[in-house]
């Protein structure tokens, strides 16, 4: 089943375009990389190549695969793997880090490997965790006053699961010795001691103004005095730490400092730059623990927003808050994408930041202040005993909410009768008075969930044509407080799925969270369950909407059916008119026409794609190449291939 495409809310232009029948798309012979990790600095995730085009994607094919040996399925000493990394093409190489932190350089066009690091984190790592690991991209950097290419005259930067910065040298990949101690910098220094796996960095690095920037994840929901999510700022050069930002109302003036105060929100996700103010932008998660917010005090301050700091300085240039008092888990996971667009609120250089609710928030990329109305709405209140919840949240109104606003039991899914009436009395069970009903001692049904909305796949936006496009997943769970002694008493495996499970030491209650499913296992909410959507961002409405995903690796034949899948990784959008993305449960790559949301290809894979794919092309001669990492999820079996499509 495909969700048609509104076409009635098409703008004139793209109606025109799309109702004749849509011109030939001219290759122009142009050229063009993916030096960041988005695309650009500000995370457009937009390429201007059109030789790979509506008119001809069914001829595209896999041109080559690399694989690198780093996976793993879990065991009692490693931690299940996925490959989620997005590669950027830098210097004629393509540059990726594997699950294992081991930093590659092969050929674009063959695949062939040119040279890799290897930081040995697998000896130093090695202990089984709740946590799939992931490395999700590295850093460039070019000394543009080098007088000649000497060693380390341009640079890699990756961040591994032990908690080290990395500088490599972009040429040959050898450390860069003068950066930090012998190429590397200690990321835990003024953190209070905890295990490795409960702070680690996942996403890249940053480059601004020659300050290079980065974040780290804190494990969720496990006690009040977790690790400090605070963020550095280094030089490029020496690895100097020039300033460290904490998310502390106190003391989030950039100060370096001898200790960093536990719990403070984390940035885990992908960041952004504006080299011309200046600014690095962070997406925050909430104060430890997620679930539970009466013990937090003043640290709800900066959580769940988006932040721009002086990069020079690590102060906060302005804050905006996406979610207040998050009891939800509704975490910033996606890198703000920045663009600047004739028609949207007034053509001022802007911030798109898209939510886990299904808000897409935009900003003054200057002020953070709203381009649009920003509702302050009366939300759901009846919290446990010690629960402060906020009295309202913030509403777009431009475009509006893109997640089903609603839930009943009248709308429970099911492949037959039997698992629809299961569905219809879990919907009826649990507490649901809409979005943001808060955590309950019965159960509260939460929709969106926690995986979104959106997630660190973030949005791919045409500059060109003004149209953002975001995939989103849309189900439900049920979170449940339990009090401290019933959970001593029962709890299970920590973060287990589909029943997760996690302490919260320090508050009153543990959590149960689950995700909501028939006794099949097949989600309680209407399909579809995942989406990918295109919104003009001039007039704020939404141009079309299409199932993303099927059931295909997750149900047995013949319920290989199009109902859309929840979906980790991103999109991008193509001059050629096309969408390209991975992201599902299932194990295909897929093609949308920009125009209409058809799905207009899809290629077999050999794992699933739970990353953003990116596109380059080298010579005004050569071929477009797409590339994808398929290296499973938590969901799916871990691998380890980097797959390049052209066409044939």
């Amino acid at each position: 089943m495909t969700i048609k495409p509104i076409r009635s809310l098409l703008p004139p232009v793209l109606l025109a375009i799309a109702s004749c029948g849509g011109s030939p798309v001219v290759d122009d012979g142009a050229v063009a990389g993916w030096p960041e990790y988005g695309g650009d600095k500000g995370g457009l995730r937009y390429s201007p190549l059109a030789q790979i085009n509506r008119d001809n994607v069914d001829r595209l094919e896999i041109a080559w695969i690399h694989r690198s040996g780093d996976f793993s399925n879990g065991s009692a000493t490693e931690t299940k793997t996925s490959l989620s990394v997005t590669p950027i093409l830098v210097e004629d190489q393509l540059v990726f880090c594997t699950p294992l932190n081991r930093v590659i350089a092969v050929d674009p066009e063959t695949g062939a490997e040119r040279w890799s690091y290897d930081p040995q984190v697998r000896n130093r790592h090695l202990e089984g965790t709740p946590s799939t690991r992931v490395c999700r991209g590295v850093a460039y950097w070019r000394d543009a006053g080098a007088e000649a290419p000497g060693a380390c005259a341009s640079r890699i930067f990756a961040a591994t699961l032990d908690s080290e910065l990395l500088a490599l040298d972009a040429r040959t990949g050898q450390p860069c010795r003068d950066f930090g101690d012998e190429g590397r910098v200690n990321l835990r220094e003024g953190l209070d001691p905890a295990p490795a796996w409960e702070r680690y960095p996942t996403s890249p690095p940053i480059v601004v103004r020659d300050v290079v920037v980065v974040g780290a994840l804190v494990a969720d929901n496990l006690r009040t005095d977790a690790p400090s999510g605070v963020v550095k700022g280094f030089d490029v050069r020496t690895g100097a730490l020039r300033w460290a930002w904490d998310a502390d109302p106190e003391a989030g003036d950039g100060t370096v400092r001898q200790h960093y105060r536990p719990a403070t929100p984390n940035v885990w996700s992908i960041l952004s730059g504006d080299e011309e103010r200046g600014l690095v932008f962070l997406p925050t998660g909430n104060a430890a623990p997620d679930l539970f917010g009466g013990a937090r005090g003043d640290l709800d301050r900066f959580g769940s927003s988006t932040v721009a700091l002086d990069v020079t300085t690590g102060r906060v240039a302005w804050a905006f808050q996406t979610v207040h008092h998050d009891v939800w888990d509704y975490d910033v996971a996606s890198q703000p994408a920045l663009f600047q667009i004739d028609g949207v609120g007034g053509g001022v250089p802007a911030v798109a930041q898209a939510t886990k609710t299904g808000h897409i928030f935009l900003l003054d990329r200057a002020t953070g202040a709203p381009l649009y109305p920003v509702e302050e709405r009366p939300v759901p209140q009846g919290g446990v005993p010690g629960e402060k919840l906020a009295p309202t949240q913030p509403f777009p109104t431009h475009p509006a909410p893109l997640h089903p606003a609603t839930l009943s039991a009248d709308e429970a899914f099911g492949f037959t009768f039997i698992d629809r009436r299961d569905c219809r009395e879990k919907l009826r069970q649990y507490r649901y008075d809409g979005i943001f009903t808060p955590p309950s001692l019965e159960g509260s049904i939460q929709y969106p969930s926690s995986m979104g909305g959106a997630n660190w796949g973030s949005v791919a936006i045409d500059p060109v044509h003004g149209i953002l496009y975001v995939n989103q997943t849309e189900i439900a769970q049920v979170v449940q407080l339990l009090p401290r002694e019933e959970y001593d008493r029962g709890g299970g495996p920590l973060g287990h799925f589909p029943d997760e499970f996690y302490p919260q030491r320090g508050t009153a209650y543990g959590v149960k969270r689950t995700t909501l499913l028939s006794k099949w296992g097949a989600p309680c909410t209407p399909t579809p369950w995942g989406t990918l959507t295109a919104v003009d961002l001039k007039s704020g409405r939404v141009l079309w909407r299409s199932a993303l995903g099927s059931t295909r690796d997750q149900a047995p034949f013949p319920l290989w059916l199009d109902l859309g899948t929840p979906n980790l990784g991103g999109s991008i959008v193509t001059a050629g008119g096309l969408v390209f993305v991975g992201a599902t449960m299932d194990k295909f790559l897929r093609a949308f026409d920009a125009r209409t949301g058809d799905e207009i290809w899809r290629q077999r894979l050999p794992f699933t794609a739970s990353a953003t794919p990116m596109t380059y092309r080298l010579r005004p001669d050569g071929r477009q190449y797409v590339v994808v990492a398929a290296g499973g999820h938590a969901w799916s079996e871990s691998g380890d291939a980097l797959i390049a499509l052209a066409l044939r």
